[in-house]
């Protein structure tokens, strides 16, 4: 049976490893949440109805 021990330069580059991934994810993370909560985004991915909102807002305004 093989021995479960693991030298600590094993285990420094598995701890190496680990962060660097965190970071990965953290940094993709980051991004999906600036994306979400950003109007920018939604205006890019839908020009025609935010159009047609500010110009049916602009219409209910005017009309008061």
């Amino acid at each position: 049976m093989p021995s479960m021990v693991r030298e600590p330069d094993q285990i420094r580059a598995e701890i190496e490893r680990t962060r660097d991934e965190i970071a990965t994810r953290l940094a993709s993370l980051r991004t999906s949440v600036t994306e979400a909560t950003d109007w920018k985004t939604y205006v890019r991915r839908r020009p025609l109805a935010f159009l047609a909102g500010a110009f049916g807002l602009g219409l209910l305004v005017g009309l008061r």
